[in-house]
Parts: C-alpha cells; structure tokens; sequence
C-alpha cells in the first residue's frame, strides 16, 4: 500500500527522495527509442496516420485548381513559368495558427495580396493542430480570450472561457475568409524539400499531393518556386505509438487520439454521444494532457474503461464556463489593445514579474503557477553562479501548489490506492499541467479502472490487449493516447520531413550539427535567405503559444515588407530581394540566447516527459561541445521580454543584423 505524503515526512523521506524515487522508475524505459512514428509501426497500424476528416469537395486537384483561377486572370501563382514550374510569391507550410497568422500579417503590411500566397498542409482543411484533433472533450486549456489571435480585429467573443475544439477549428476557418485566404490552401500536400536557386533569387519546393479524382486515389509530384517560404509547421504534428513487445498481435479496434476513429466509438466531435462504446470494453493507453480530456467522455458511454497509466498528470482546477457577452464587453474588451494586455498580465503572474499588477486579468490556475517559468524563463535576475538559489526558490514556491494537487485528489478520488497512484510527484513544470473538473471524479464510477504501471508502461500485448505485472487485460477497443514527436529534438526542417538546402548546397541541419542552432531572433539564417520560421529555438516561450506565433510571424511580415519598401524606393527588382542575417549578427544572438539557457536548469533532473526528450536533454554527447546545447535555448528572460526586443529592434528601422539584397 503507498504510503501518503505526511508519512513520507515522517519516515524521514524527503520530497527531494520522493521525486528522484519516482523519476527513476521511469528512466529505464530507453528515452526516445521506446516510441516509434506510424511509418515505423507494424504495417497494421499505418491506417493510423490517415485522414478521418476528408472533405469530399476538397480532394481533387486543389493544385490545379489554383491554376486556373490563374488563367481567369484571378490569380499569381503562374502554371506555365519560363522553366515550366509554377511559381507564387509566398509559399506558407501549415494551415494552422502559425502559417495562417504569416498570411495575415503580410496582407497588413500592404505589399502582398492573398493572390500571392499558396499554403501547403497534408490536411485537408484549416486548423492545424485543431484540425487532426477532435477526440471528445478537447479544449484548449488556455483562457480563450488571449488564446484566440486577433479577436479585436475578428470582433469576435468565444464561445467559453476554455474554447472546445471545434470552435477554435471554425475561427481559423473565420480567420482566413476575413483576410481572403480561405481558397489559397493545397491541401493533403506535404512539402518534402526546399533547394535555393540564386541564380533566379527564389526556392523551389518539391511537393507531394495525394490526389482523388473519384475512386482513384495517386500521388502527384511536383515543384513550386517562390520568392518567400515561411516554415509555419506546428511543434505536435507527428503522431507515435510506444514500441510495446508485441503489439502487432493486438487482433481488435485501435486508433490514436490524434486521428480519432468516430466510426468505431459512434457519434461525431459536434455531438460526442459515444454509443458504439455501451456493451464495449475499453482501454486508453496515456494519462497526459489528451488523455484527461477524452477519458471523462469515454467513462460517460464504455461499458468498461480501463486507463493504463505509466506517470500521472498533475490537474488543477478547471473552472469552465460559458462567456456571457454583456459581461465579456464591459469586463474583457474594455479598450483597444485589451488582448495584448491581457496576455502580458497573465505572463505577468506566470514569469514572476516584480511589481506584480494590481489585478490578475486571466485569474486561472495557470496564473497561479509562477514556477512555470523553469521552462519559459521569466524576470528573475540570475546568474550562472547563484543558479543554485535559483533552484531552491522555484523549488520551494512550487511545492506548495503541488501539495495541494495532490491533495485535491486525496479528496476527489474515494478509493485510497486509486487516489494514490493518480497523485503526481515531481515539480509542476516537468510536463504540461492538466486541468480538468470531470477527470478525477471518473475513477469513482464503477465502469472505470485505473492500471497504474508504476512508471513501467505497458510490458507487452497479447491478442486480447496489454498485459501489466503478468495480468492481461482483454478490451475491445484500444487507443493510444501516447503523443507526438518530441519538438525538443531535431530541427523545424527535419521534424517536418524537409530537406533544406541553401546558398551554395548548404544544408540546415548540416549548419545545426557543425554548429549548433544559429539564427536572428529565431527567426531566419545566414545562407538560407528568405526561409523564416516561427522559432521554436532562440525565440521566446509562452504556455499560451499563439501569442508568440503572431509576434513571430507579425516579426517576419516586417523584415520582407521593409526589405520590399526599401526596394521599391531605391529602384531595386524588386522580385530579386532576398533577406538573411549577417554571419556575425546571428552569432551574437545565438550566443545571447545560449547565455541565458542556465534558467531552463530546473529541467535537468525532471521525470522524463517530451519537454525533456523524455531524459535524453541530460545525457552528455561525446565529442559535441555544451554550448551547442545551450543554443537550442528559448529566451531564457520570458516572452514578454523577447517581443518587447523585437518590438524595440523594429522601432529602430534600420534592419540591424540583417543583410538586404535587390
């Protein structure tokens, strides 16, 4: 029987022990290795990365489509360049909040128009993220008011305090008919390289379509050149599947949350009545951030749910409800500019801002969580020398929270052991932090059975389903609710499946390798002019990640409409300008973000999780120099910090760093 909190006290265990106890259970585990991708699966689970949402209306030859809207004289994408390719001013990768918003902001700077823009995205609608996920219950756990961009311009108000999926899919939907780029999307299109041309001062992409045309589904190749490419793939978009012995013999239904299977479970995202599931036996493999979510509604309709968990998530407080307008007019959107300073008071109380303001605007359980900022960065003033006072004040400010976590359950969860193995024992900011009112009173229900592994994970599969400690547990269906790819390891191009190839046949990842990640504000890199990608390395760090993707993409519509201008009033071509940093500019911002990356220690001694390469980010690689490491870095000073330092950088007007050639 575990032993509660207070008795560890009192056996003299400290939480210090407690922890480091509990992280090594987890660490045998293999790090990355013990995940694989759906390409590497057994060949039975490939159907696992196919599109459940097609649009019947949107699978045919969207390419050819935007052809001939072209030759309708509609259109700029041309069809039948000099050198047979066709060619558009702005390639954007990713049709969710990330490449939508670089759309946005360079229609606003008034040298592009929604003609000049393609997107490319292997979905099949807008949304991104929101697009491939709609299991039942998601929700963004982000305040709607700030997590939606651009509300003041959309004049829109959320529907709930904590958006549901589908409305936040719909508002992308929204998004890009406002801004005209609704129609400019190929879709079901993966982009799989990207080759500099200097000669013609442009990229040439190589493309994948998978087109249907009736009951004919193919593949078509081809390449599209353009004069600007912004990199605007997301940080989860490569679904995995743990590499638990065995698992091809599972013999019954299984998909993974990311493309959930609504014609096994019954029901749809719009109406979640699960009723495929009443007579069935249910297992879900994962208890993070998804898992939370989707279990409530699974216990609701599964005739049996077991939850199989190997590290349990820690949830906080929800607090859901419905946003009232009159109330949201004359509490939220009081003045203009109210969703920028709204989003600086919550980073205000989660970066540990001094002073703090009068008011917290967002009032959450997020708000409430200032030891968040191990992972973001934050206002603190520390040293490389006090990193270890550092410690012990995040330590000891987070402590307090995850006791009364903890203690939550202890007072939701009846069944003691239940309770006990639900409890989350290391600091807040080691994995994503759940918040859910419906997660913890499920375990009650008579229909649902927690399967802890004990930080073990599924040891094998029979036909039937997992086995645990040598017990089988045969369920009818299955679903993996096991993540994505981790967006700590590689770079923005190989996540993403691209090969990258610059000035002169450099490759990006080639530059990454020899010497660590090297870019201008996060932005762009020397010898790859005119790519520009929305970080994730040297750039800032929010829980609420919309917000440094406006900055970012708002960041990067700047640099090519005043490169453009300056163009346009020098008497340049101005279809020859490229933009890319000075060698020594990116430099010394790669060496300003690797100086502050000591703040991101606290993540070093953390149970595994996808925030640390599940525990790969400690070990040491012979022969790779440490700083490279550090490099990889977000803004060690928070996001608050790093946009007001690009908004100061663009005030100046002088494109400082970067090189402008027309």
């Amino acid at each position: 029987m575990s032993m509660s909190e207070n008795s560890y006290k009192e056996n003299g265990v400290t939480i210090e022990e407690k922890y480091h106890l509990e992280r090594e259970k987890r660490f045998h585990n293999g790090g990355l290795s013990q995940y694989m991708t759906i390409e590497e699966a057994p060949s039975k689970f490939h159907s696992f990365q196919e599109d459940p949402w097609l649009d019947p209306q949107r699978v045919s030859d969207s390419f050819r489509s935007i052809i001939v809207s072209h030759q309708a004289g509609k259109s700029q994408t041309k069809s039948l360049s000099d050198s047979g390719v066709q060619k558009t001013k702005v390639l954007i990768q990713g049709c969710g909040f990330g490449g939508l918003l670089a759309g946005i902001h360079l229609i606003e700077t008034n040298r592009f128009k929604p003609k000049d823009v393609v997107f490319v995205d292997n979905a099949c609608g807008w949304g991104g993220t929101w697009y491939w996920n709609r299991f039942p219950g998601v929700m963004c756990d982000v305040e709607s008011y700030i997590y939606l961009p651009l509300l003041e311009e959309m004049e829109y108000i959320p529907k709930h305090k904590y958006s549901y999926g589908e409305e936040i899919r719909e508002y992308t939907e929204m998004m890009a008919k406002r801004w005209g780029l609704y129609d400019r999307a190929v879709w079901r299109t993966s982009l799989g390289g990207l080759k500099w041309n200097d000669e013609s001062r442009e990229w040439v992409a190589e493309l994948s379509t998978r087109v249907r045309d009736g009951e004919d589904n193919r593949e078509i190749k081809s390449n599209l050149r353009a004069q600007f490419v912004y990199a605007g793939t997301g940080s989860f978009n490569v679904p995995h599947l743990p590499r638990i012995p065995n698992i091809e013999d599972y013999s019954g239904q299984a998909f993974h949350t990311a493309r959930w299977n609504f014609s096994i479970t019954g029901g749809s995202q719009s109406n979640p009545s699960l009723h495929n599931l009443k007579t069935k036996s249910v297992g879900i493999i994962g208890t993070g951030a998804t898992a939370v979510q989707a279990v409530p509604e699974l216990a609701k309709w599964s005739g049996h749910l077991y939850v199989f968990q190997r590290t349990p998530s820690q949830v906080d407080i929800r607090g859901q409800h419905i946003t009232d307008a009159g109330w949201f007019k004359s509490n939220v959107a009081t003045t203009r500019g109210w969703q920028r300073l709204r989003t600086e008071n919550f980073c205000a109380f989660m970066m540990n801002k001094h002073p703090q303001p009068v008011v917290n605007l967002v009032h959450d359980a997020w708000t409430n969580m200032a030891s968040y900022r191990a992972r973001s960065g934050g206002y603190d003033e520390v040293t490389l020398a006090k990193v270890g006072e550092y410690l012990e004040k995040l330590h000891a400010e987070d402590l307090p929270r995850s006791d009364r976590i903890r203690a939550r359950v202890s007072e939701i969860v009846k069944d003691r052991q239940t309770a006990e193995s639900l409890k989350a024992w290391y600091p807040g900011w080691c994995k994503r932090p759940a918040f859910h009112d419906d997660y913890l009173p499920t375990f009650n229900l008579p229909n649902v059975t927690l399967v802890d592994t004990d930080g073990r994970g599924i040891e094998g599969m029979t036909s039937r389903g997992p086995t645990v400690a040598g017990t089988e547990y045969p369920v009818d269906v299955l679903i993996f609710s096991t993540g994505f790819v981790s967006p700590t390891v590689g770079s923005v191009a190989s996540r993403a499946g691209i090969s990258v190839i610059g000035r002169g046949g450099k490759h990006y990842d080639k530059k990454i390798e020899e010497r660590g990640v090297t870019t201008l504000h996060g932005v762009v890199s020397r010898d790859f002019p005119n790519l520009f990608f929305p970080g994730p390395y040297q750039a800032g760090f929010s829980a609420n990640q919309t917000f440094l993707l406006n900055q970012m993409a708002r960041h990067a519509a700047y640099m090519i409409g005043e490169a453009i201008k300056r163009a346009e009033k020098e008497g340049g071509h101005v279809d020859c300008v490229t933009v890319e940093p000075y060698e020594e500019a990116e430099e010394e911002w790669s060496m300003k973000v690797a100086g502050t990356a000591f703040k991101m220690a606290p993540l070093i001694g953390c149970t595994p999780s996808y925030i640390t390469a599940e525990g790969e980010i400690e070990k040491p690689i012979p022969g790779i120099d440490p700083v490279k490491g550090a490099r990889r870095s977000v803004w060690g000073k928070g996001v608050i910090d790093f946009v007001e330092f690009l908004e100061h950088w663009r005030t100046e007007g002088d494109m400082k760093g970067l090189e402008v050639s027309y």
